[in-house]
């Protein structure tokens, strides 16, 4: 256990009460629900992994074909090379535990969450949720800029305090055992752990399924929600015709050609839907099989030039040990099966509650290559938005890809509301 760990843990007692965003002394807190985590994968099961590799079998491809018909088989092959041969898993393990950890049981579902509280006592609490087939691996280039901004060129007035949970079914967090863990079972989940560590006014940001489930958090506790950032705003046509005609042409050609562009991009959206385990004895078996599952959505999801070869337009954006740390996350934690049930539940339970119109002050981080694009009318209709930034580009995995673009649209959203 670190010392930073055990100090967060006493900190939670006290520091909490001197903050404005506190709930103050009647605050639902108790130490002895918040237990320090270290990410420690054992020697064995990084051998174990070795040895997959090694035996992986790589089936061919057409010549000429790059990523047309799925994966790479040539920047798999590498990959997998690097993986096996060339990854230091210790090494990100130690960069990820630099973060200050924990792990408290919610709903049945013992709920991992980074809690890395910055030394500006007036630092707004911000809750970053990832989403699939991502993980807390994503935020590791924002964190540090959001909570001690000062080392990193910034203002200390835009400090946080951030709490990124891994969603249940992801990463440390414990895998449901019972039927039902949608994305608004885990919007209560989340409000819940923020009321546990004391937090009774926060901002939240996240993109993929932590926007879906952070719009339904704000939906439901609009009282706890100083501001929702979404990197990824989702919204239906409005019934009223007249928003549709007047969305600007540029901007309804972008939504058009993204939707063109990612009908051949949902497949994996209805195996994950319907019949999640079965494709997830394969993914959970090999960690080639995984790699290629996942790797292929950081390509086809990015602001990448696709007409490369192999991963050369990937690693512009993204290095192997960032795309091979993200990917290990689901393999040493068995959790990829477990992950897509989300898609599952999402589409076979019902929400307890109609999802009417957002009133949380909310900013929209429009990336270019984003897979879907909304209009800023359609998102008008079902959020209060007051914030809306076109970005020159970047894609799906924001954070990762375009950290400081999304970095000074938080910052500069969130300096609003202080």
């Amino acid at each position: 256990m670190r010392l930073s760990q055990l100090c967060s843990a006493f900190l939670l007692s006290i520091t909490l009460l001197a903050s404005p965003w506190s709930a103050g002394p009647h605050a639902q807190n108790s130490a002895s629900d918040i237990r320090p985590f270290t990410i420690a994968i054992p020697d064995a099961d990084i051998a174990d992994l070795k040895v997959r590799l090694a035996l992986a079998r790589i089936p061919d491809q057409i010549p000429g074909t790059g990523w047309d018909y799925g994966t790479d088989m040539s920047y798999l092959r590498e990959l997998i090379d690097y993986w096996q041969n060339d990854f230091d898993w210790r090494e990100q393990e130690s960069a990820l535990n630099e973060f200050d950890q924990f792990i408290t049981t919610i709903d049945g579902v013992d709920v991992h969450f980074i809690h890395q509280r910055s030394t500006h006592p007036d630092a707004m609490p911000l809750l970053l949720t990832h989403g699939w087939p991502g993980s807390i691996a994503e935020f590791r280039k924002i964190i540090g800029p959001l909570t001690q901004p000062e080392l990193y060129g910034g203002d200390p007035a835009d400090a946080f305090h951030v709490v990124a949970p891994s969603l249940p079914g992801f990463g440390f967090s414990g895998k449901p055992t019972e039927r039902g863990y949608n994305p608004e079972r885990m919007a209560h989940m989340l409000a819940t752990l923020m009321q546990r560590l004391g937090y009774e006014r926060y901002g939240a940001q996240g993109g993929d399924w932590g926007a879906i489930i952070n719009r339904i958090h704000a939906h439901r506790y609009p009282e706890r929600l100083i501001g929702l950032h979404s990197n990824f705003v989702l919204a239906n046509q409005p019934a009223d015709q007249s928003l549709t005609q007047q969305v600007p042409e540029a901007e309804m050609a972008a939504r058009e050609q993204r939707q063109a562009y990612m009908l051949d991009e949902v497949g994996y959206q209805q195996i994950q839907g319907t019949k999640p385990q079965t494709i997830g004895v394969a993914l959970n078996d090999s960690p080639a099989g995984l790699a290629s599952w996942i790797v292929e959505k950081f390509h086809g999801w990015s602001d990448i030039d696709h007409s490369l070869p192999a991963g050369f337009g990937l690693e512009e954006k993204f290095t192997k040990d960032e795309i091979l740390t993200n990917i290990s996350l689901y393999w040493f934690n068995s959790s990829i099966t477990s992950s897509a049930r989300i898609y599952f539940e999402n589409r076979n339970v019902a929400m307890q509650e109609p999802l009417g119109f957002v009133s949380v002050p909310t900013a929209g981080a429009i990336f270019p290559a984003e897979i879907y694009l909304t209009p800023r009318l359609w998102a008008e209709a079902s959020y209060n938005i007051v914030r809306w930034t076109p970005m020159p580009r970047g894609g799906h995995f924001a954070a990762m890809e375009e950290p400081e673009l999304l970095l000074e649209d938080v910052r500069a959203f969130f300096r609003t509301l202080r």
